[in-house]
């Protein structure tokens, strides 16, 4: 997939006995930063803010793949830990991708073109090393999932959960069947997004995301993603950020 917001947290170290502050250092600075990443929760207020669709399930457009912001929060916060994405400017990148590529949280299959096995929570769309193509749903009267991560991702996704280990046997080489595996799981359904940006991310994309800036976000969807850095993903990203207080 692929990606504007400037964000830059100083941190001053008071001096009382030269009577004024002096910034700190770059060491100072990035553990205050992780340690009040680490204090970020994710919380059902702040899913609704970044996805408004996502406070109710009622009338869901694919029955059995809506999920609720208290849902999304409780999996995405586990996702968290599991991957250790402790910058709330990661976490914020995150949650915006996934929740505007399942329209709120509302999809977590691909429905057109209906690729087998492309779904779940956060969608990739590189595919063999290329991007695969696409247009807003609403805009061209298609229907996406809520995470259309490709079936090589999903492969490479499921391989990483040792709990599915003995159950991937019964499914090897049938997209369909791996997809259904990590669907039946919120969890592994959720923790998808935090997995991608944990172990398909270089540092370099992850050290510029961190900063929080727009050009940090940018290099993410389009670098690492695979996909572009719209006005409509911008959107999401934006209301992240401030959700989660970037």
């Amino acid at each position: 997939m692929k990606p504007t917001h400037l964000y830059n947290a100083l941190f001053f170290l008071a001096l009382p006995s030269l009577g004024y502050a002096a910034p700190a250092s770059t060491t100072t600075q990035r553990q205050r930063q992780d340690h009040r990443a680490l204090d970020v929760k994710i919380t059902a207020a702040q899913i609704e803010t970044i996805a408004p669709k996502s406070t109710s399930c009622a009338n869901p457009p694919a029955p059995g793949e809506c999920a609720t912001s208290e849902q999304a929060a409780a999996n995405i916060a586990k996702s968290f830990e599991t991957y250790k994405v402790t910058s709330a400017a990661e976490q914020a990148a995150v949650v915006g991708l996934m929740a505007f590529e399942s329209l709120d949280f509302e999809y977590n299959r691909n429905h057109f073109p209906g690729v087998p096995g492309q779904g779940s929570m956060f969608c990739i769309y590189v595919l063999r090393g290329q991007v695969l193509w696409r247009m807003r749903a609403d805009r061209v009267g298609i229907r996406i999932a809520r995470n259309m991560q490709s079936p090589a991702f999903n492969a490479k996704y499921a391989a990483s959960l040792p709990a599915l280990a003995d159950k991937l046997k019964d499914v090897s080489g049938d997209p369909a069947g791996v997809l259904d595996l990590l669907l039946a799981n919120e969890e592994y359904d959720f923790g998808s997004g935090a997995w991608f940006l944990a172990t398909q991310c270089s540092q370099d994309v992850r050290s510029e995301l961190q900063s929080g800036s727009e050009a940090g976000w940018q290099k993410y969807i389009s670098s690492c993603v695979g996909t572009d850095a719209n006005e409509e993903r911008k959107a999401y990203w934006t209301r992240a950020v401030q959700a989660l207080g970037v």
